[in-house]
């Protein structure tokens, strides 16, 4: 990579898009951190990576509102002129119920908000790749995409949804230089996921194969292989990063 290279990266206040911004910082890649309320944390990430000798600057925006994703695009584009790298990684809430007890309001929330979100970030961006004829993309999916959990309907087949636009994307914008991932975490410790984690902690250490939970810099260092030229004729894929756990 170069220092040329421009990424925003959605969610990057804190959890795994925090780690990946510092990351790709690390890789001499200039990062826009998005995030939707909290500012404080979005500022400390990019100060840590300005404190390292990078390049970021915090861009507050709902990525589920066209308007706010085109402004954030156009003040991206006017502080350094180009987006090469977009990783959709913000956090869509969804509700955890047994099927019968989820309305249709409940069940269509998440599987609109999780595609609206990768839809308008993907409108705004792949004409600036498509005319610079360069652009690597990464969605965060979920195990549960393909693997059914318990009181997870919403989640899983939202994520399952977004595996298959992205294959959409990678197929539609080829030809053009751009590729398009899916990356699909586990169970990661983050401060959202601590309490889940405490409980399933022994349980899930003894399942995975590399007999551990994952950190949020295990996903942060698969993203940044996938954004990389190093993975320049992989696209359309589904990545699992979980320690083994879910071999497919």
């Amino acid at each position: 990579m170069t220092k040329e290279k421009v990424a925003i990266i959605t969610g990057a206040g804190r959890g795994i898009g925090s780690a990946t911004a510092k990351e790709l910082a690390g890789m001499g890649i200039k990062v826009a951190i998005n995030y939707l309320s909290d500012h404080k944390s979005a500022e400390q990430v990019a100060n840590e990576i300005r404190s390292h000798g990078g390049d970021a600057v915090k861009i507050q925006g709902d990525v589920c509102s066209a308007e706010q994703v085109t402004l954030m695009t156009n003040q991206i584009l006017e502080h350094w002129g180009r987006i090469d790298i977009l990783v959709s990684n913000a956090n869509i809430p969804f509700v955890i119920k047994p099927f019968l007890n989820i309305t249709w309001t409940e069940f269509s929330q998440k599987l609109n908000d999780e595609i609206k979100a990768a839809y308008n970030l993907s409108q705004a961006i792949l004409p600036v790749m498509k005319e610079n004829r360069y652009g690597r993309i990464v969605y965060i999916g979920s195990a549960a995409a393909k693997i059914p959990g318990k009181n997870f309907i919403t989640h899983g087949t939202a994520k399952a949804a977004l595996v298959q636009f992205a294959k959409q994307i990678a197929q539609e914008f080829g030809e053009f230089g751009i590729t398009a991932n899916v990356i699909s975490p586990g169970l990661v410790e983050t401060n959202a996921s601590r309490e889940q984690v405490k409980q399933l902690k022994s349980e899930f250490t003894a399942l995975t194969p590399l007999k551990r939970i994952a950190q949020p810099e295990d996903v942060a260092k698969a993203i940044a292989l996938y954004v990389s030229d190093r993975s320049q004729f992989i696209t359309g894929s589904y990545i699992p990063v979980d320690g083994g756990m879910y071999m497919l």
